[in-house]
């Protein structure tokens, strides 16, 4: 059953298919590319956000007295981390809306 449906779902899109011009196809790769960049942004701005806090917490259970110094240094890099994915995601929003290539 699951073969079948797998089958079926993947054939479907066919039944549905139209004829694609060379403006929806720039919209479709433009629009890929924003969600892959942003994907891709979001997942590293992530991965760094963790890190930065896992080293502030090593460094405070290290030595608890410098823990407002590095609490203050952490929230000003977790700032520059995501400003890096606010960039992305308006350099995907002009990818979409503002696209030179779309009349």
């Amino acid at each position: 059953m699951k073969i079948l449906l797998m089958v079926f779902f993947g054939v479907i899109g066919f039944a549905f298919a139209s004829e694609v011009t060379g403006m929806d196809m720039i919209k479709s790769y433009s629009v890929a590319g924003a969600v892959i960049g942003l994907g891709i942004a979001a997942l590293g701005g992530a991965i760094g956000m963790g890190h930065a806090a896992a080293a502030t917490i090593s460094g405070t259970a290290r030595n608890p007295g410098i823990g407002g110094k590095l609490l203050t240094t952490m929230f000003i890099a977790l700032a520059m981390i995501e400003a890096q994915v606010i960039y992305t995601l308006v350099f995907a929003i002009i990818a979409i809306y503002g696209n030179p290539f779309i009349g």
